[in-house]
């Protein structure tokens, strides 16, 4: 039920406003004055004010005013009862009323359709009013949930991403040295990679790209870590490439694992016969630089034409082997590394990024600080868009 206030120091318009209006079904509040109606809004917060303009002490004029400046009362419907008719300030006044707040006007002798027609527009217009008030309060509720809904998100893909780097190996030292760089970007990647000595000569190296973005990538990725890390793969020769990755497909087929396929980059470097035995399901290039001199460096791109794991049952993946020159360098990394939008809205692109370490290592400069420094400088957003992965091998 609306509340409606009626203002007004005359008696019988008083009760005549009053009669009329609860047969209307409102619930009526009378004031004698300015003041008392000034005191009776603030405490019951009608939904419509009718005030009489001519009063003593505090006029209707005032009284709107003073009600419309009440952050609380802002939006109550506020109609003015004039005796001026058509006076030749009639114009002037209405000017002055609204200047003053009032949303409606009406003439006395009241012609009581006509009131209760202002009134059920003015009460329309004060329950729109207030259904868009509520709806922006609903929106602002929903706009700070969703902003702590967001942040806690972010938390829990940070606290994510420092768990996937906290499980990646350090350093390798020794005859062979690894170093590697791991930058995750804002959404939370399938980007995971490990190296180790499998026994006192073969070293393996790999390098994965789960597809997509998000938690279940991630997680996706930390189990073949562990898995290759536990090389629980059955009846597998982990120092066999290509059985690796057969074994992999098998096991991690995109249909059983919610259409999601990788690609991996899996080599073994035996370091008494300086071969290097590798397989590429999908991956990009592992590059290798090797030469006698820095001005003279010889480059080879350790492709393959296999297919991403996951995609097809029952693939045969090919091992390839080659033997490894002297004062070589081999790199291994994740699309991340080279698919960077640049300042100019271009693709920076893999070409680019191989001839980048090639220069490099002529200068002998080719520390992965420096590569990271120059591919923040080369993009054009503050964060990378994919999960940057980069690791440089020493092969002596």
């Amino acid at each position: 039920m609306f509340k409606i206030l009626v203002i007004d120091d005359d008696p019988i318009v008083r009760t005549a406003l009053k009669r009329v209006l609860q047969n209307q079904g409102y619930e009526i509040t009378l004031a004698s004055n300015g003041e008392d109606g000034i005191t009776l809004a603030q405490q019951i917060r009608p939904a419509l004010i009718i005030s009489d303009w001519m009063m003593s002490h505090v006029d209707g004029l005032e009284v709107c005013r003073r009600i419309k400046a009440d952050p609380e009362l802002a939006t109550t419907f506020f109609i003015l009862l004039t005796a001026k008719g058509a006076a030749p300030g009639e114009e002037e006044d209405r000017v002055r009323g609204l200047d003053a707040g009032a949303d409606e006007f009406v003439s006395k002798p009241i012609e009581m359709n006509e009131l209760k027609a202002r009134v059920r527009a003015g009460l329309r217009l004060y329950q729109l009013n207030q259904d868009l008030q509520t709806q922006k309060q609903t929106l602002e509720v929903l706009n700070h949930s969703l902003q702590t809904q967001k942040q806690i998100l972010e938390a829990e893909l940070a606290e994510a991403a420092e768990y996937v780097r906290s499980l990646l190996p350090p350093p390798l030292l020794g005859t062979v040295t690894i170093e590697a760089l791991f930058i995750p970007s804002v959404q939370l990647g399938g980007d995971c990679f490990d190296y180790y000595w499998i026994d006192d000569e073969n070293l393996v190296i790999y390098l994965l790209d789960v597809s997509g973005h998000g938690v279940g990538s991630a997680l996706l990725s930390v189990s073949l870590l562990n898995v290759l890390r536990s090389q629980s793969l059955p009846k597998t020769n982990f120092c066999q490439p290509s059985e690796v990755l057969r074994a992999l497909n098998n096991a991690f087929q995109m249909s059983n694992h919610s259409d999601k396929y990788f690609t991996i980059w899996y080599g073994v470097y035996n370091r008494n016969k300086r071969q290097l035995v590798y397989a590429n399901a999908g991956h990009p290039p592992g590059v290798l630089l090797s030469g006698i001199s820095m001005t003279n460096i010889n480059l080879r791109r350790l492709n393959s034409l296999d297919p991403p794991i996951g995609f097809l049952p029952d693939t045969d993946f090919v091992d390839n082997s080659l033997q490894i020159e002297k004062s070589s360098s081999l790199y291994i990394f994740s699309d991340g590394a080279y698919e960077i939008n640049q300042q100019n809205g271009e693709i920076w692109g893999l070409n680019a990024f191989i001839n980048f370490l090639i220069n490099c290592n002529k200068l002998n400069t080719c520390n992965l600080k420096q590569v990271l420094t120059h591919l923040v400088n080369l993009s054009a957003k503050e964060s990378f868009d994919d999960d940057l992965s980069l690791l440089k091998v020493n092969l002596g």
